[in-house]
């Protein structure tokens, strides 16, 4: 099971607890829209701003979060990828 939330109103004007919510939720703008999975605390989060979300269960797995190396560490691992090839020729 997935729930997918949707941002609904604009959230200016809103307490700084609430906005670090939205912004917990993955949702940057108005209209934003994101697949999460179904967890006690997502959806206490989104009862939190249950004002300026729209949100709905749907059926199969939200998408897992990827991790991304930080910059300078893929830079890093494709000069060392540079070089190997470099060394080979």
């Amino acid at each position: 099971m997935a729930l997918k939330v949707k941002l609904t109103k604009s959230f200016s004007g809103s307490s700084e607890d609430q906005i670090a919510t939205i912004r917990s939720l993955g949702l940057k703008k108005f209209g934003d829209e994101r697949l999460l999975q179904d967890t006690p605390a997502v959806r206490g989060m989104v009862n939190k701003v249950r004002h300026l979300v729209t949100s709905e269960t749907v059926q199969g797995d939200a998408p897992k979060p990827s991790r991304r190396k930080p910059r300078k560490i893929r830079a890093r691992d494709a000069a060392r990828a540079r070089n190997a090839q470099a060394a080979k020729a």
